[in-house]
């Protein structure tokens, strides 16, 4: 018989595919957590066990590697990412718990999950990086056991995962200061999968933990391009960098919000050429318009028709520089494009700091800059 978790109806639909949803390392750790207590009060081993998430969605989870003994119990809930692509997917998440003299319920860290190291993050220095909603949904779901079992002392709970610090390699825990393992994540209990929203968190998780460290000033790439031509091109730590995926616009409206004073973007043509345009996602399912744009600027810096056209037919920007080279214009359309960016930049933080762009291609390295962008260079060299 087939076992059956609770998300059977729980998918999203993209590009015509339904993409089932999973459920979060927070939810197997409540879900481990509640099965050992009961174990431990009942002194009685148990194959499955409900958890109630956030989202309300009721999960039926299977316990595995039980360990019973008179004063511990211990299991594992496996994660199931769904049809997200999560790092996470497939590890066990262990909570091994015993009784405590200490009233309530105490919640820690072990083996393969991280500690902080740095501030701005919700748990404080040297603690677990167990987030808040996940020790919430861990300490209700022991206390309702508790309290089911007419059990009135402390409970100690430690979570764990095997193969965690490996795992957390791949994760954004290595930007963020957390070492030795994965984080205990989840603010609803569910993985949706590829959201946009668990991507720009993780954009705001980093930024909050910058500007609490002291950063006033970040530099900022879409992807690994711009990471790449900083190694190359720039000689600045690229611990001092981060990524905003296509989400521009939110970073700029998050960066405004916690008043930072200002973002170097270091960015691919391809890319920022849609935000001279004012194209706040970059993501091409949002919009493209990369040819017209530059077409657009060549005109304006004095390519005749037939250019305009050799532009418009291109498939990728790097073709479309190609040509701005052989017509001698990519001088001025960089200056125009650059002009642009920092235009729209500023009317969607509407001012609220100051927002600079370096422009690059792949082919022919550095394009072109807004006026203060070298200024704001300065700020992140590496001192010699």
């Amino acid at each position: 018989m087939e076992h059956k978790n609770g998300l059977e109806d729980c998918y999203v639909m993209k590009n015509n595919k339904k993409l089932h949803c999973g459920y979060t390392t927070g939810s197997c750790a409540a879900a481990a957590a509640k099965a050992a207590v009961r174990m431990l009060l009942l002194q009685k081993k148990i194959s499955e066990v409900e958890l109630m998430t956030p989202k309300g969605i009721l999960l039926h989870l299977l316990t595995e590697d039980v360990h019973l003994e008179k004063k511990s119990a211990s299991c594992a809930i496996r994660k199931d990412g769904g049809d997200d692509p999560d790092a996470t997917h497939g590890l066990l998440i262990y909570a091994h718990v015993t009784r405590s003299s200490q009233p309530g319920v105490q919640i820690d860290g072990g083996k393969g999950v991280g500690r902080v190291t740095q501030k701005g993050l919700w748990q404080s220095v040297g603690e677990a990086a167990i987030n808040r909603v996940p020790r919430e949904m861990i300490r209700e779901a022991v206390q309702s056991v508790c309290e089911d079992l007419d059990y009135a002392g402390g409970i100690s709970v430690v979570i764990s995962v095997p193969g965690g610090e490996e795992v957390a390699k791949k994760t954004f825990n290595p930007r963020l200061g957390i070492k030795g393992g994965i984080s205990i994540l989840g603010t609803s209990g569910i993985v949706v999968p590829m959201s946009e929203a668990a991507l720009i968190a993780s954009i705001r998780l980093e930024m909050e933990m910058r500007h609490a460290n002291g950063d006033e000033y970040l530099i900022i790439t879409p992807g690994n391009y711009g990471e790449d031509f900083l190694r190359e091109h720039v000689e600045i730590d690229l611990k001092n960098s981060m990524k905003c995926s296509n989400y521009v616009g939110e970073t700029l409206d998050m960066a405004a919000e916690m008043g930072v004073k200002g973002i170097l973007f270091i960015a691919h043509i391809g890319k920022f050429i849609k935000v001279s345009g004012g194209i706040m996602n970059t993501h091409s399912r949002h919009a493209d318009s990369r040819a017209e744009l530059m077409a657009a600027q060549a005109i304006r810096a004095g390519a005749d028709l037939e250019t305009a056209k050799r532009i418009l037919d291109t498939i990728t920007t790097e073709e479309a520089i190609d040509i701005l080279i052989e017509k001698n214009l990519t001088e001025p359309v960089m200056k125009l494009v650059t002009e642009k960016i920092h235009y729209y930049l500023q009317h969607r933080c509407d001012g609220a700091l100051q927002t600079e762009a370096i422009i690059f291609s792949n082919a022919h390295g550095f394009l072109g800059e807004t006026d203060g962008a070298e200024e704001m260079l300065k700020r992140f060299m590496i001192l010699k």
